[in-house]
């Protein structure tokens, strides 16, 4: 529990293998290098530990870092891997089953391999907030209600994948938020992407 030994994992993981995190996901060993490097800058943007805080993240992707976030790391912290397969995700060339998966995860809160219906609520309030709506409690209850009814077809009372992925592909805008265009090309979007500061350099 000590710091030394937290030290130790975040270098290892920061010092991960290229070629290997090339191999896992979308990106290739150049991007991979290149995003390393946005790591080493958003790992230091708020609090200086060589670990992507989801403040940090925030700040990045949305210039924000007050509102809640979806795709961040429930733990609070992404390490260097962790950051690298989680954008591969977001890869617009990424396949939309492995996108609905990743997103079924999301909404398992619980880790159960079910959505339950306060999983769902949780997350349509997760994304009114993204979205700086603010509807009254039966307006979302509503939504969760008709929502819930609609995936939850064998009427069980949760979600199951398979419920998910029918969902899902009738549901196409479900999935808008889970590919960032800019990921096409990593060299070129990032140095000026990350935290605005492209033009002070």
């Amino acid at each position: 529990m000590g710091g030394k030994a937290s030290k130790k994992d975040t270098a290892r993981s920061v010092l991960a293998d290229p070629v290997a995190l090339a191999s896992e996901t979308i990106f290739t060993v150049n991007e991979v290098e290149a995003l390393l490097d946005l790591y080493k800058k958003l790992s230091c943007s708020i609090t200086k530990d060589g670990l992507i805080h989801k403040e940090e993240l925030l700040l990045a992707l949305f210039k924000n870092h007050k509102k809640e976030n979806l795709f961040a790391d429930r733990n609070g912290q992404i390490d260097f891997e962790e950051f690298v397969q989680a954008l591969s995700i977001f890869h617009p060339r990424t396949p939309e089953s492995e996108k609905i998966a990743y997103a079924f995860k999301l909404y398992d809160l619980g880790h159960t391999g079910y959505i339950e219906r306060e999983e769902l609520k949780e997350m349509v309030l997760a994304l009114l907030d993204e979205s700086d709506l603010r509807l009254s409690d039966d307006v979302v209850e509503a939504i969760v209600d008709k929502t819930f009814k609609e995936t939850d077809t064998n009427g069980d009372g949760r979600i199951d994948q398979e419920e998910w992925r029918e969902y899902a592909a009738r549901n196409p805008t479900l999935l808008r938020n889970m590919t960032l265009p800019y990921l096409m090309d990593v060299n070129l979007a990032f140095p000026s992407f990350v935290l605005g500061t492209g033009a002070e350099d």
